[in-house]
């Protein structure tokens, strides 16, 4: 009984031994849900960390569903992509803006064909300050230039030596065209002693010039402070009735000549200046004029003789007399630019009285009353010598800013010299402008 219940014990002992062996087997055999288990959390891990794949179509996917519903409407862009989006938008505009400033630089320099008409009269010593004043067009303008030269028989000859020993850089950029004297309608000799020598030749411009639709007509004693092109481009101004453009004689009334001693009609308050003039030919040969002797009107031919007649013995300053009764009569066909355009002694020696000029800078120089020739103002002879005297080739800034602005010192005590920014604003500007038109993007072209 003993022995069998030892044998009895021993026996279940064995099969406890047996069933624990193989729990402990099963527990440790690969389990289906285990390894489920263990995957997800190694899933969940790897979800935590993903591949740089898998976050490019998981953020794609994700911003794809917002933008269904976005604000917009539109499909918003993953961060990245949307970045470099960005960058390739901001250089189209950087393109476009490049694109549209070359375009703004053509546009204002003008069409390569495109040229631009100067008109002048030249007698007697007036031969110095016509080379001067064609040379301060060529020094700063784009767009090349045809100059017409009005002369005397006596200046022709001198007038084509001088010219045609100027550099090839220069004479490249213009044209010139040499005229005798003449008048188609009256006595010549009443006409060239109307007042300057030859100075009345300006009236018959749109008779002569059958072929120029339009011009700027300069005096002699006119010097260009920045391109030709800027004054030049306030043809585009003109309304459909203005055909000529010019300056108020004066900006004060109570000091200006036309308003205390004219004794003939003159245009608005203080008269015009004709010293420099712009002049759209065509319109001016097809309109007809009011006037004070014939109803009906006159062509701008058949006016101008009878008006001669009518005021010779009530005008002073002959031909730009005459363009201020035509200009009474007819005020809308006048288009008036600022006195930066025609800056006289006038401006300067009764006090500073050109607003636009101390803002701005003298645009066009005007030396009348003889200033380029004798110690009266002489801020204007400084300016005169200094472009009479560069040489074509040297550096602007070197051999023509510097010298002007230095020899500006011993003038800041006269009536003119005591606004020295008012001669040196535009004229610094305007270098520059070349500099940076001839120099800085002429290197960048060639990179």
């Amino acid at each position: 009984m003993r022995i069998h219940g030892k044998i009895v014990v021993t026996a279940a002992c064995f099969g406890v031994f047996l069933l624990f062996y193989f729990l402990r087997g099963s527990y440790t055999a690969e389990d289906p849900l285990s390894k489920v288990a263990v995957e997800e959390g190694v899933e969940e891990d790897n979800k935590s960390f993903p591949s740089p794949s898998e976050l490019t179509r998981n953020v794609a996917a994700k911003f794809a569903k917002k933008g269904s519903a976005g604000v917009d409407g539109g499909l918003e862009k993953p961060p990245r992509v949307r970045a470099k989006s960005k960058s390739i938008a901001k250089g189209g505009r950087n393109e476009s803006k490049l694109r549209s400033n070359v375009a703004r630089t053509a546009a204002k320099h003008g069409e390569a064909g495109e040229i631009m008409h100067l008109a002048v009269v030249a007698c007697g010593n007036r031969l110095d300050e016509t080379l001067a004043m064609v040379k301060s067009a060529l020094l700063f303008s784009f767009k090349k230039i045809r100059v017409h030269i009005f002369a005397e028989d006596l200046l022709a000859p001198q007038f084509k030596q001088q010219l045609n020993q100027w550099p090839r850089s220069a004479t490249a950029r213009f044209q010139y065209t040499l005229y005798p004297i003449t008048f188609s309608v009256g006595n010549a000799d009443e006409w060239k002693k109307l007042f300057k020598p030859c100075a009345a030749q300006r009236l018959f411009l749109p008779v002569i010039l059958k072929d120029v639709d339009s011009l700027l007509y300069v005096d002699t004693d006119v010097l260009f402070l920045r391109p030709m092109d800027d004054i030049w481009s306030l043809f585009k101004s003109f309304n459909s009735t203005q055909l000529a453009a010019m300056a108020p004689e004066h900006e004060v009334p109570k000091i200006g000549w036309y308003s205390r001693f004219a004794r003939h009609p003159f245009y608005g308050v203080t008269g015009v200046n004709s010293g420099v003039m712009l002049m759209n030919l065509t319109r001016i040969r097809s309109t007809v004029f009011k006037n004070s002797m014939i109803s009906t009107g006159l062509s701008w031919e058949d006016l101008l003789h009878p008006l001669y007649q009518k005021y010779k013995n009530h005008i002073t300053w002959g031909d730009q007399d005459l363009l201020n009764i035509i200009f009474h009569d007819n005020p809308e066909c006048l288009f008036i630019f600022s006195c930066q355009w025609n800056y006289r002694p006038d401006h300067c020696m009764y006090g500073s009285n050109c607003k636009d000029a101390e803002k701005e800078g003298v645009s066009i120089l005007h030396g009348n009353r003889g200033v380029y020739h004798d110690d009266k103002q002489p801020a204007f002879k400084v300016v005169y010598d200094a472009i009479r005297e560069f040489p074509f080739e040297d550096n602007l800034f070197q051999s023509l800013f510097y010298p002007i602005q230095t020899k500006f010192l011993d003038t800041v005590n006269t009536l003119c010299g005591r606004i020295p920014q008012v001669f040196l604003k535009q004229i610094e500007k305007t270098m520059r402008r070349a500099f940076e038109d001839k120099v800085v993007h002429h290197v960048r072209s060639h990179k």
